[in-house]
């Protein structure tokens, strides 16, 4: 069918009748958005992929276990031919034709009725692009297109925002960036932050990023450095409300993730007293990121079987620690420690008092994802000599258990454990 003829259309299949013949990879890809749509599935095939035959036990749809056979398509709406052999793909295509069933052709897209466009979502956006017989090309422009979307390097006022001008609705959207490293914010937090009439931004979110605003966006300076200059959490609170409050759309970047020793419910908490909706968008956590690019799992099977990330920020025995310590020092498996640079050796001197042995293997690792990061492996009675032969500085975070252990010293070969 020559390119010209086809004919985009978004069809309402929801409680329809589709047949989807074949049971392979191919529909194994076309099974989830026909399913998501509502579509009334029906597969016709001896066999299926794992996945495909999880989805029918999951009743997502239903599965005839046998051959096609005239008759499949009766009452179907919508049919698609997925199977490897070329005549049972014919004939399943024949047959919506005398029907008047509308079908894609797997194997040969031109020879069926219907052709599926290369297909991806951006913020409640379907995106589809068809490029005749050449599904390469329609996949490659649609590949570009939602890049450049997710990255606001073309611009998509959304369903978020005011009519006319393109501009997002005032309120705040709470962004978790990361670990660090640019590349790691999710594809959500990027978009909203490409809309962003005002940034607020700590010293431990992605920083590159503030160089890809818009020209009019305003960027507020939150940096909380350890023992350092720091912008009170109400000042901060003040800001995010102000802003919001005269018309802005006010994007809070974070390091990590704003619900992990982030006090981003703070923040959230500030907003909702006034009315300022509040967007929150969830990061990837330095608490697990950092140690995955250091090579080390916070677990493993047959090595650890729990995580407990700690903050740093109070030391064992002061009155205001909320920590269990003793109970740390009883468990086996991992102990995720943030912010604890600075007092390492008293938080190693407290797990020992309470069980742990000496010789426990210990991971730091500083400005994790970036180009100056630093690792150092250690044991509990050593940590806090090595890292200050290192030079480590905030903001790392330690490892302390089995799995700090299962990459040799020298970082050459993984040990069993």
């Amino acid at each position: 069918m020559p390119q010209e003829q086809h004919y985009l259309a978004g069809l309402d299949l929801a409680g329809r009748k589709v047949v989807v013949v074949g049971g392979g990879s191919v529909a194994q890809r076309r099974l989830p958005r026909l399913v998501r749509a509502g579509a009334a599935v029906e597969v016709v095939s001896p066999h299926t992929t794992a996945s495909v035959g999880a989805m029918a036990d999951a009743g997502e749809l239903t599965w005839h276990r046998r051959r096609y056979a005239e008759g499949d398509l009766d009452g179907a709406w919508y049919a698609m031919a997925c199977t490897d052999d070329a005549a049972v793909n014919a004939a399943v295509c024949q047959d919506a034709e005398r029907a008047r069933v509308f079908c894609v052709r797997a194997d040969a897209g031109v020879e069926g009725s219907a052709v599926t466009p290369a297909t991806g979502e951006h913020d409640g956006l379907l995106l589809g692009v068809l490029s005749g017989g050449n599904p390469h090309r329609s996949s490659a422009v649609r590949d570009g297109l939602l890049d450049a979307l997710r990255g606001g390097t073309v611009a998509d006022p959304g369903e978020d925002s005011l009519p006319g001008d393109g501009r997002s609705r005032p309120g705040v959207a709470l962004v978790g960036g990361g670990p660090g490293d640019p590349e790691l914010i999710t594809v959500r937090g990027r978009r909203l932050l490409a809309r962003a009439d005002v940034v607020v931004v700590d010293r431990l979110a992605p920083r590159e990023l503030l160089d890809e605003l818009p020209p009019h966006a305003e960027v507020v300076d939150a940096a909380k450095i350890p023992y350092g200059r720091a912008a009170s959490q109400d000042v901060i609170n003040r800001v995010l409300v102000e802003r919001a409050l005269a018309g802005k759309f006010v994007v809070r970047l974070k390091g990590g993730d704003p619900y992990v020793f982030g006090r981003g419910f703070e923040e959230v908490l500030a907003c909702a007293e006034v009315g300022v909706p509040v967007t929150v968008v969830p990061g990837i956590t330095s608490a697990f990121a950092v140690p995955a690019v250091a090579d080390v799992p916070v677990t493993h099977r047959g090595v650890a079987h729990e995580v407990v990330v700690v903050s740093g920020h109070v030391p064992p025995g002061h009155e205001q620690s909320l920590v269990d310590w003793e109970a740390l020092g009883r468990m086996r498996g991992t102990i995720v420690l943030m912010m604890g640079v600075e007092r390492i050796e008293l938080f190693a001197e407290a797990l020992v008092s309470a069980g742990r042995p000496d010789n426990t293997p210990v991971v730091m690792v500083a400005d994790g994802t970036l180009r100056t990061q630093q690792v150092v492996r250690s044991t509990l009675r050593g940590i806090a000599a090595d890292a200050a032969d290192a030079g480590i500085r905030p903001p790392a975070v330690t490892v302390i258990g089995p799995v700090a252990g299962l990459l040799g010293d020298d970082g050459s070969g993984r040990r069993n454990p």
